[in-house]
């Protein structure tokens, strides 16, 4: 069965720290890999993508300098560490592979799948 499973989300102070995993089984671990979130009453966002081969990664400027995609293929576990986090940073996080053959890197909602339950993060003010 194709599935993926996000965990590592919680409730944290604006500036703490968290590391979500994404381990995916089956097929969906694939040549790309993404985080995104949604926060409630919003649209799904791309965060930050990683390519499976090479590690290149791709990060929204919202993120960068403060949270960190990477990959274990032996686990098949794609990992986001987030520092620094802040009150805008709350939503659910999902993570998904790509599935396009566009740019993985646009980071579209519209060429990922296999949405799993997400894993959701509370940042508090």
């Amino acid at each position: 069965q194709m599935q993926l499973a996000e965990s590592g989300g919680g409730s944290v102070q604006a500036g703490g720290s968290l590391r979500l995993s994404c381990a995916a089984s089956g097929h969906t671990y694939r040549t790309c890999m993404a985080w995104f979130r949604q926060a409630p009453g919003k649209e799904r966002e791309g965060v930050a993508g990683i390519y499976i081969g090479d590690g290149s990664t791709k990060y929204v400027n919202s993120v960068k300098g403060r949270f960190i995609i990477s990959r274990d293929n032996a686990k098949k576990t794609v990992y986001l560490q987030m520092n620094g986090l802040k009150a805008e940073d709350t939503a659910m996080y999902y993570c998904a592979p790509f599935l396009s053959s566009l740019n993985c890197f646009s980071l579209r909602v519209s060429d990922f799948g296999y949405w799993g339950q997400g894993t959701q993060v509370t940042v508090s003010s």
